[in-house]
């Protein structure tokens, strides 16, 4: 059976088999090799295609927390009858989440501000690790919920954007 995962807004479809010890990724007429080692309580060590990469996991509910290369992704689960039965709006999108708990080291971002998709919103540091937290969508800045020094728990909202509406 496949799996599909938000990011972004877009569900990605996906599917897991195994052949001897290594799992494959089928996503469309793609298949990858993949193995996910465990190095800590949130770290892992991803390969895929043969490249090693370091990754820190953190899960909450339907919601998996991705820090990978410097960035940070919010892929949420999607069950196929919801997905069917019900066109998505992720409303959740409209807001840029903590991957896991830390303090925000800088804010570039104000209430009022335009950011488009992927814009530097703010920095946070966790397990001494920086990472930017970027906005999910275009949209304009309604709060800033952290400000510089700020504790958070993972899944706290940082800030929340109001979606530029589509043209009809």
């Amino acid at each position: 059976m496949g799996h599909a995962f938000r990011l972004a807004g877009v569900d990605h479809e996906l599917w897991l088999s195994r052949v001897g010890g290594v799992y494959q990724v089928h996503v469309g007429d793609t298949c990858v090799p993949a193995t996910l080692v465990a190095r800590g309580e949130h770290v892992h060590e991803l390969t895929l295609r043969g490249l090693t990469e370091r990754v820190v996991i953190a899960q909450h509910g339907d919601a998996v927390h991705v820090h990978l290369d410097g960035e940070a992704y919010l892929l949420r689960y999607s069950h196929s009858l919801e997905r069917f039965a019900h066109p998505a709006v992720d409303e959740d999108e409209a807001v840029a989440r903590a991957p896991m708990p830390g303090a925000a080291i800088d804010v570039s971002t104000e209430p009022g501000a335009v950011v488009r998709r992927g814009q530097a919103l703010l920095v946070i540091e966790s397990m001494k690790m920086e990472t930017t937290i970027v906005a999910p969508c275009d949209g304009t800045v309604q709060t800033v919920h952290v400000a510089i020094g700020q504790t958070f728990d993972r899944d706290a909202a940082l800030v929340t954007l109001e979606r530029f509406k589509e043209a009809t």
